[in-house]
């Protein structure tokens, strides 16, 4: 069973850096395809960045130039760096895996416990 780990949340202030880590057991992550999601609260959770077997990466609209999401297989970890953040970024920050790139969570059958950003203007 796979299971994941994220680290790396915080509080900081607009215009600063972040880089948030998901750390994976159980399984190899080279078999999935992997995404940052965040919710809000009040907000649905949504995709902010994927990546898929082959590296390739989309992001949302609101992060695109900012956000940057890797995956290291040999390390069985994903990150995403996150840069000139804003307190619409403000969220809980999960890492999930699944076998479709997809906007959807439903799609992801996997999911670390979340860990929280918050960015003061």
């Amino acid at each position: 069973q796979l299971q994941l780990v994220e680290s790396g949340g915080g509080m900081v202030q607009a215009g600063d850096s972040l880089r948030l880590s998901c750390t994976a057991s159980g399984r190899a992550l080279n078999s999935y395809v992997l995404g940052w999601f965040r919710q809000a609260p009040g907000n649905e959770r949504e995709l902010v960045a994927g990546i898929n077997r082959g590296g390739v990466e989309n992001y949302a609209e609101a992060v695109k130039g900012r956000f940057t999401i890797s995956r290291d297989n040999a390390k069985n970890m994903v990150y995403l760096q996150m840069n000139s953040v804003s307190p619409e970024d403000t969220a809980q920050y999960y890492c999930a895996a699944g076998y479709i790139s997809s906007w959807s969570s439903n799609q992801y059958p996997y999911w670390g416990q979340g860990t929280q950003v918050t960015v003061s203007s």
